[in-house]
């Protein structure tokens, strides 16, 4: 796991030397044990070409040194993440004739490359984010893993691209300056994050996931080589004998290549289902005990800490835990909106980082649950959506006039019908996709904002998928090319690359996934039972007192502490003169929003948490519109 950044330019710059140098600096907390960099010149000399590289090593820790080349040092690359067959890829390039220096997964890339040209990101099983410069073609080639596990940002502009791990490294280039993407704000207050490929800065792009980028002779060119297959109608083919059994074998082979490291790994343990699965999977192929991670709040109805020790006793795992407070959350969110370079989308960013400072102390590689409702269907919403077929068979007036009054009217404490309600109102498919985890609806956002861009309805296309696919399969495929890489996964990107901490993901395996998306949805949600081809394969390995725990999800009390610790800290960011942000808004709308929240009457959580972040990342990146 490391840092990736570089550029090509045609442009002249006093010190492209010390450019690179600075862009890999500003994120050497993705890779503190080592840096590398490669500075080339086009034969013509029109362009200028550099790579930087910032490692954690975690593989071949003696010979993995970045960047790596192939044998005559005409190809070079940069690598972020892990590739968890590069053993089996090895050995056929070996046998086709290429000769290996190092141990390192990294170079396997190089020759892959060699061997199978832009088409080898086809044979990689895992997280990657890289880059190679071919000296013979004069082509940059740059890749994103299949889910974007591992971040991409590019800049264009005028004879300059440029490359990075994360936004920071690009602003610090000579001559970026960090600007708001006024277009971007609406969508940021819909999704609670930036739908790819856009971001907050102006001119500063993501790679979508599944993606790549070549660079030649001036001209950049982005081709999309991976789509989830939960985007299609599904093929009827044949289910294995013990579909089941199956599913059981793939994610224990998933688990298992997860677990080959040359440094000390563990997991991070909450309680439910998914990590608990992961653990309990790790426990069985492993011949030490596994040291597992967990957070917990003082707040007993967000504190799960108990039933992680249930499975931390279960597997005589080596456990720790952490406590976070509304003090942590107030000391560390500025900070952490810079390791983002964004606001920080969920509450739970913060103890999420905290775990992982805390499990660096002993690790460098931990694996958690992430990805298992994006894959499996795990949420409410993958319950409610298919109801919204039935509930859109109501008069277009009982639904406006009743429906949607009431589930305004009831009391936060009715917080799963209110969602309910209020989403299956929304007629637009794609639009209520972003609203069952967003913020504001678009008629919300217009009654809110007084910026000239809001009410531009801006639903990504590749939201609306094949005609005939089920509602489970649609909202599945939003999850998988939306709310998980932009939201999810960045997340847990930056939050444990914070802290110097490599994090794996066992349910987000490209073949676990394709497998699952070959069976019918019933093996995922039936009735109101989600992930259920988890919780039949895990009958015999986890109690029934994890099995049967309804979804909770990784919870903050910000709702509370808004209400009561942080109230003051809230008033201040939102609501003083000394508030950047509050000329976006109609004052007597959001004065509503927070009255109403303040009062006890609604829970505003998600959209104030929203609106509270933003106004730090304009604080803390001092960025002109």
């Amino acid at each position: 796991m490391c840092g990736i950044a570089g550029f090509v330019t045609s442009r002249s710059y006093a010190d492209l030397g010390g450019a690179l140098r600075d862009m890999a600096q500003s994120i050497v907390h993705r890779g503190p044990d080592d840096d590398g960099f490669l500075e080339a010149t086009t034969r013509n000399g029109a362009h200028r070409v550099g790579l930087a590289h910032r490692r954690l090593s975690i593989i071949d820790l003696s010979t993995g040194k970045q960047p790596i080349s192939n044998e005559d040092g005409t190809v070079n690359i940069v690598f972020n993440g892990e590739i968890y067959n590069f053993q089996g890829l090895r050995d056929e390039l070996i046998a086709r004739g290429h000769a290996f220096r190092t141990r390192s997964d990294t170079e396997t890339i190089v020759h892959a490359y060699e061997e199978w040209g832009t088409e080898c990101v086809n044979r990689f099983r895992g997280m990657f984010a890289f880059a190679i410069w071919d000296a013979n073609q004069e082509r940059l080639f740059v890749a994103r893993d299949r889910y974007g596990k591992k971040p991409v940002y590019l800049y264009e502009q005028s004879g300059l691209l440029l490359f990075a791990s994360e936004v920071k490294a690009i602003l610090g280039f000579p001559g970026v300056e960090a600007r708001v993407d006024g277009a971007a704000l609406p969508e940021y207050l819909q999704y609670r994050y930036v739908p790819a490929p856009a971001t907050l800065f102006a001119g500063v792009r993501k790679l979508l996931p599944g993606s790549y980028l070549v660079w030649q002779a001036g001209r950049a060119i982005e081709t999309r080589y991976f789509l989830p297959a939960d985007g299609l109608v599904r093929a009827e083919v044949p289910e294995p004998a013990d579909v089941v059994g199956t599913f059981l074998n793939k994610l224990e082979e998933a688990v298992r290549i997860r677990m080959i490291a040359d440094v000390p790994f563990g997991a991070f343990l909450s309680g439910g289902i998914d990590s608990s699965a992961v653990v309990g999977l790790m426990a069985r192929n492993s011949n030490l005990p596994i040291k597992t991670f967990s957070v917990g709040f003082g707040e007993s109805a967000y504190n799960e800490l108990a039933y992680a020790k249930v499975i931390a006793d279960q597997f005589k795992t080596d456990h720790h835990e952490t406590v976070v407070s509304q003090g942590d959350i107030m000391e560390h969110l500025p900070a952490l909106v810079r390791f983002r370079d964004a606001p920080v989308a969920e509450p739970s960013d913060i103890p999420m980082y905290l775990l992982s400072v805390a499990a660096r102390k002993t690790v460098k590689v931990v694996l958690t649950g992430e990805g298992s409702d994006e894959i499996l269907g795990g949420y409410p919403k993958h319950v409610f959506e298919r109801y919204a077929a039935f509930y859109s068979a109501f008069p277009q007036w009982v639904r406006r006039a009743l429906f949607w009054p009431i589930a305004r009217r009831l009391p936060y404490s009715f917080k799963r019908v209110k969602t309910l309600l209020a989403n299956l109102s929304i007629e637009d498919r794609a639009e209520r996709m972003v609203r069952w985890f967003g913020a504001l609806t678009t008629a919300e956002l217009q009654e809110l904002c007084v910026l000239p861009q809001a009410g531009v309805n801006a639903w990504q296309p590749q939201f609306c998928v094949a005609e005939g696919n089920t509602a489970l399969r649609d909202i599945l495929y939003f999850d998988q090319t939306s709310w998980l890489p932009d939201n999810l996964l960045e997340r847990g990107d930056r939050m444990t690359m914070a802290a110097s901490l490599e994090g794996r993901t066992p349910f987000m395996d490209h073949e676990l996934a394709a497998f699952v998306s070959t069976l019918p949805d019933q093996w995922r949600v039936k009735g109101h039972t989600t992930k259920r081809i988890l919780r039949l394969a895990m009958r015999q390995l986890l109690p029934a007192s994890i099995l049967n725990r309804p979804k909770v999800g990784f919870r903050v009390p910000v709702n509370e502490w808004f209400r009561t610790s942080m109230r003051g800290y809230l008033l201040e960011h939102l609501a003083s003169p000394a508030s950047v942000t509050r000329g976006y808004y109609l004052p007597e709308v959001l004065d509503r929003y927070l009255h109403e929240h303040l009062a006890g009457r609604q829970n505003h959580e998600k959209l104030l948490w929203a609106l509270l972040t933003l106004e730090i990342w304009h604080r803390e990146y001092k960025v002109s519109l």
